[in-house]
């Protein structure tokens, strides 16, 4: 049965179950090869070629497909499986860290080489937003061969691969032996890179252990317990700065991105990097408590992991999520770090290609 309202279909199935479907995403979703390039399955059909109160002629269930004939005289017709698939919402996979999280390490050759380890090894990266890949060369640019399962190299100011050496020309914290505090790389950037690749070649240093927290972890307890100063990092722009004598990137953001549904998409935190807020604002009081009370539970946060980076040892951190940092480097030992950036999009649309390819 099928009720007609005003610019909706209510639909009932045969076995009592309902759904309320708008005419116009009906016309502009029709699965036919009239409607859409069977080539390419990219729509043909635009609504801009239909009234507003476009509706049909008639509509009708037929077992479980809807069949609607329009006003001009196209025939319609939507499966169920289709019409229900169409209403499954994307949720997001991630799950915050627990007390004691240690990343999940997977065999560089394995990865690059076997289908089903790569495959588990990168929904791994989806749900905790890292992984360590062991055993690769210590050999300069083997980020380059990550390609195949984490999409090309985003390339950025500062060098394509970028060596971390302590040094006394360097424009970086990084090039110092000081502790870095928790932080994602080029919050100066207006969309900084959502996949960081961080490779230690050789580490005779004694200290400097890196560590990991789980930045969406973190803020989903803090918006729990403060609402009010969470909202407050949603709101107010700060300005982010990194430049070196060739170099300017800057951009003006919120630390906290929200998607259309509420739920975090992206964390800019970089206190190296944030510039002076504008002291006359009536919002950067606000925000310096906000700020205060979130800096306070980072530095004092179950969402952390602390480990020595060997050489030959990769992390791959999602790092609109993930913040990383290192203790302080306390010998003069050979330390020497690469670090490469990628995209997240690639990373989730490589795995879907590889499990097509592997049934």
């Amino acid at each position: 049965m099928v009720l007609a309202m005003p610019n909706m279909l209510d639909i009932q199935w045969p076995d009592g179950q309902s759904a309320a479907f708008s005419t116009l995403w009906l016309r502009d979703n029709c699965p036919c090869p009239d409607c859409r390039v069977t080539q390419t399955q990219e729509k043909r059909f635009h609504i801009a070629s239909v009234p507003i109160d476009y509706a049909p002629d008639q509509a009708q269930v037929e077992a479980d497909q809807l069949v609607i004939r329009w006003p001009e005289g196209h025939e319609s017709h939507y499966s169920r499986e289709f019409l229900m698939g169409c209403s499954q919402s994307i949720k997001q996979d991630w799950q915050p860290w627990q007390k004691g999280f240690l990343p999940r390490y997977v065999d560089y050759t394995e990865f690059l080489t076997n289908d089903r380890i790569a495959i588990e090894a990168i929904q791994v990266f989806l749900k905790d937003g890292v992984i360590i890949i062991d055993q690769a060369p210590r050999e300069m640019n083997t980020l380059e061969a990550l390609a195949p399962r984490l999409g090309p190299v985003r390339e950025l100011l500062f060098e394509r691969i970028h060596n971390v050496q302590v040094d006394p020309n360097g424009y970086n914290v990084a090039h110092t032996n000081l502790p870095l505090p928790p932080h994602n790389d080029f919050a100066s950037y207006s969309w900084p890179p959502s996949v960081q690749a961080l490779h230690m070649l050789v580490n005779e240093a004694e200290g400097g252990r890196s560590t990991l927290l789980d930045g969406w972890g973190a803020l989903e307890a803090f918006r729990a317990q403060y609402p009010d100063q969470f909202e407050t990092l949603c709101r107010v722009p700060v300005p982010f700065r990194e430049f070196d004598d060739n170099n300017e990137t800057f951009a003006i953001a919120p630390m906290i991105q929200l998607d259309s549904k509420g739920n975090i998409a992206l964390f800019r935190y970089s206190n190296q990097l944030m510039q002076p807020l504008d002291p006359s604002s009536t919002d950067t009081a606000d925000f310096y408590n906000a700020y205060h009370l979130l800096s306070q539970q980072i530095f004092d946060s179950p969402f952390e992991s602390r480990f020595r980076l060997e050489g030959g040892q990769i992390i791959v951190a999602a790092s609109h999520r993930v913040l990383h940092g290192r203790e302080a480097i306390e010998t003069a030992g050979k330390r020497h770090l690469q670090d490469a950036y990628f995209e997240h999009d690639n990373v989730r649309n490589l795995l879907t290609v590889l499990k097509r390819k592997n049934g």
